[in-house]
């Protein structure tokens, strides 16, 4: 019965996914410009102006995570927030939390067809940003937690007057695809996404680069926000053990599902925040062991996909994308002492070069697979052959069950599926 209620919700995501990429209305192409969401939101009467205490979160690498664990410390000190996420890895409904729950399948249709009787022209990404404004605004909750897209200066999340906080997590040269060809540079990259914050509201800037912070805080310069730069804690190792610490707060990083140092990293940041919103210290070092990532460094401990393993073989999925959370990943396998196989999948607008010479002595071997139902994957064959150039052990496979069946053996092993969140939605689903 479970099983049939999962694929039914599958059925339904994937319904209304296709109802959007195929609408008339809605464009599938990225097309940065506000004006289309403003006059959406102005003819529904501004439900934008009804969210109270939004808290932003933008960058490259680690929105989600710094998100989630804010998340997790806000319900923990029984209060409540909205939460607007990008992208869903099992179904659509993920994107959009309201406190309590998430939006069912009908709700989100009902809403579409609102958006539909506007007639405006829209991107896919704003539809998706509407539906969660319109529905947010009549929840009555402590915050709103707002995940930015690619960029944030003219993101359709960017559209909050008063913003509580706005964050801003790692940056590096991910986006670089979303801008004109003669600005092609990470000086715009940060530019885009810190040259537009609010005056008047708390900026939270996370670890970074010490080249991208310098940029950064030249492009703050002028702010009148409140800044705080993460030299403000450090996370700490002791004993094999790790701490988030501050001026007055040293706090056991007590957990079982966060592994790497980046992600380790984005949890400090939460918790800086956390206290800020004055949640206690003992509220926050209880949650830590509860909090885990869905599709980051996640490994299956049941399923149907762990069913199908040998007993003596893990397996780790993990949506890494971007240089940086390749080096993330790469640090973080290079601690675990048995062999290390990896199956790889990756979207065309990445950039697969960079991200897997991060893995040159890493893995055994390498199977690379397309993403299934997805149009935008590299096929199998070209990243076969960027990672023979990267003279890394390599195979290819059709699909996930085949590239599973060729490493799938009686010797221990760990594998690790990489390069795509969309891959790794795929996977859980399958499991």
């Amino acid at each position: 019965q479970k099983l049939k209620l999962n694929k039914i919700r599958m059925s339904q995501s994937i319904s209304l996914y296709k109802q959007l990429a195929k609408h008339k209305l809605f464009n599938k192409t990225i097309n940065f410009d506000l004006t289309r969401i403003k006059l959406v939101l102005k003819k529904l009467n501004h439900p934008e102006k009804k969210l109270k205490n939004v808290i932003n979160f933008l960058g490259s690498s680690g929105k989600f995570t710094t998100l989630n664990s804010i998340k997790s410390f806000i319900e923990a000190n029984n209060q409540t927030a909205t939460a607007y996420i990008s992208p869903s890895l099992k179904d659509i409904k993920e994107r959009f939390w309201m406190g309590e729950r998430y939006l069912t399948h009908q709700e989100i249709k009902r809403s579409i067809k609102l958006i539909e009787e506007i007639k405006v022209p829209l991107t896919i990404f704003e539809v998706l940003t509407v539906i969660y404004i319109m529905n947010a605004s009549k929840q009555n909750v402590d915050y709103h937690l707002v995940e930015a897209g690619a960029l944030f200066a003219k993101d359709s999340t960017n559209v909050f007057d008063f913003p509580l906080a706005q964050v801003v997590v790692n940056i590096n040269k991910q986006h670089l695809n979303f801008l004109d060809k003669n600005k092609k540079t990470l000086d715009e990259v940060i530019y885009q996404k810190v040259g537009f914050l609010s005056n008047f509201t708390h900026i939270y800037v996370g670890k970074q680069k010490p080249n991208v912070l310098k940029k950064i805080k030249r492009n703050l310069k002028k702010n009148r926000s409140k800044i705080n730069y993460s030299n403000t804690w450090k996370l700490v190792k002791k004993n094999k053990k790790y701490f988030y610490q501050d001026d007055k707060n040293k706090i056991i990083l007590n957990s079982k599902n966060i592994h790497s140092k980046g992600l380790l990293e984005n949890l400090c940041h939460a918790i800086k925040i956390a206290l800020d919103l004055k949640i206690n210290k003992k509220i926050i070092e209880k949650t830590i062991p509860k909090i885990m990532f869905e599709g980051r460094f996640q490994y299956l401990r049941s399923g149907k996909i762990k069913n199908k393993l040998n007993e003596n073989e893990k397996i780790m999925i993990d949506g890494a994308h971007a240089e940086v959370d390749a080096k993330n990943l790469s640090d973080y396998l290079k601690s675990i002492k048995i062999p290390r196989y990896g199956i790889w999948a990756m979207m065309k607008n990445k950039e697969p070069d960079l991200f897997i010479k991060q893995f040159k002595n890493i893995f055994k071997r390498i199977i690379t697979i397309p993403i299934e139902n997805e149009k935008g994957t590299l096929n199998n064959n070209k990243l076969y052959q960027i990672a023979l150039k990267n003279n890394i052990t390599v195979n290819k496979a059709n699909n996930f069950n085949e590239a599973l069946k060729k490493i799938s053996s009686k010797e221990k092993k760990l594998i690790v599926c990489f390069g795509s969140l969309y891959n790794a939605g795929n996977i859980l689903n399958k499991n």
